[in-house]
């Protein structure tokens, strides 16, 4: 695999949050040539990452590059930092910016690694950056794209895509963070980047869901199809680009995220199909699941906009306990008299748009592709 450009002396960023994908991605970044230092807020998982190179709660088994430093205080993992990347439970994301917004550097830009809407607002992860920091939007980036965290710490490559308003912010920030194993691509639709990965966590506990009950790959399979017309539906009606959801934000982590048993949505999915209760489930997870908690928040907003979601309705109607998983069926919800089969690119004959859509997905994970439009290299 041809290696990355040589970058001049590393760049300082830092990482808030030492789960599984905030550790990952510090590590990724630290292949990359970065100086990254790691906030963890239990002082003893910071010692154990500081002094051990290990996370053994959350990447057990996985060697941590030596240039990785570790600290449980926040002053320290910011100082100096040029750009944070931030990977916290997206419930808790304002509280740990209003934390941390004392220590960051005046000119720091702020790159969003989650994957959830903030329930008591329904606002995406950078929205509520922009709110709490008194930064430009200019200054914010967000991350995503198919990654499984324990696949990309055991060095499997995988691509993603780097997504800011300002093209130049998206670009410095793929600079830093890609390496041999990780390909990052930029693009300016932050919105459809953003609500990708939110949105795709929802199909993938629908999918969870029936592989739980016993359902086969027919099933799972007409989910995937129909689940990702849903999420384009839903972020075109807040402004993304068709294209984003046929990319590595959308399709891309669909597919990762649908079929692996790596998926934390996946299996909390899987736990409902099989009969545990949500609060069960809940307690089984030993990391936030953001998938669950995202079903409300974007369901109200898909009332807003008038789009018809059956998929994530019957989610809600399974984790509220009034649909039996063996019922849920979302790809047959249709009207009585037969309907043509809509995609995310309209009314396409013989399924030439869903086939455009994976050649799309597929050519970005190609090292030599050039990606779908607004996905550049």
């Amino acid at each position: 695999m041809a290696r990355p450009p040589r970058r001049g002396p590393g760049k300082r960023v830092a990482v808030l949050g030492a789960g599984s994908w905030g550790t990952t991605f510090a590590k990724i970044l630290a292949d990359g040539g970065a100086d990254v230092m790691i906030w963890a807020r239990r002082p003893e998982l910071a010692r154990e990452i500081q002094e051990a190179k290990r996370n053994s709660d959350y990447l057990p088994g996985v060697n941590l590059p030596i240039n990785l430093r570790a600290t449980a205080r926040l002053d320290l993992a910011l100082a100096g930092a040029e750009q944070v990347y931030v990977s916290v439970p997206s419930q808790s994301l304002r509280e740990n910016l209003i934390a941390a917004e004392p220590h960051l550097h005046a000119e720091a830009t702020i790159v969003s690694l989650m994957k959830g809407v903030e329930k008591a607002t329904g606002h995406r992860m950078s929205e509520v950056i922009a709110e709490v920091l008194p930064i430009s939007e200019f200054k914010i980036a967000v991350i995503s794209g198919p990654n499984l965290a324990l696949e990309i710490a055991k060095e499997q490559p995988t691509a993603a895509v780097v997504s800011s308003t300002s093209l130049e912010t998206a670009q410095a920030v793929a600079s830093i963070a890609r390496n041999r194993y990780f390909r990052t691509f930029v693009n300016t639709d932050v919105i459809g980047t953003e609500f990708g990965g939110v949105l795709k966590n929802l199909i993938a506990v629908a999918i969870g869901i029936v592989d739980g009950v016993g359902y086969g790959e027919n099933t799972k399979a007409s989910i995937i199809t129909r689940g990702l017309v849903e999420m384009t539906d839903f972020a075109v009606a807040f402004g993304a680009h068709p294209e984003t959801l046929s990319g590595l934000a959308g399709l891309g982590d669909l597919i990762a995220t649908s079929q692996s048993p790596l998926s934390r949505n996946n299996t909390a999915g899987r736990l409902l199909g099989q009969g545990y209760h949500l609060a069960d489930v809940v307690n089984q997870m030993q990391q936030t699941t953001e998938g669950l908690a995202s079903v409300g928040p974007i369901l109200e907003l898909a009332r807003a906009k008038g789009v018809a979601m059956p998929i994530v309705e019957q989610v809600r109607q399974v984790l509220a306990g009034t649909l039996d998983p063996k019922d849920i069926a979302p790809h047959l919800t249709t009207d009585d008299e037969p309907q043509g089969e809509r995609t995310m690119d309209g009314q396409a004959e013989g399924g030439t748009a869903l086939r455009r859509a994976v050649k799309r997905a597929l050519d970005q994970l190609r090292h030599s592709g050039r990606g779908a439009p607004g996905d550049r290299s």
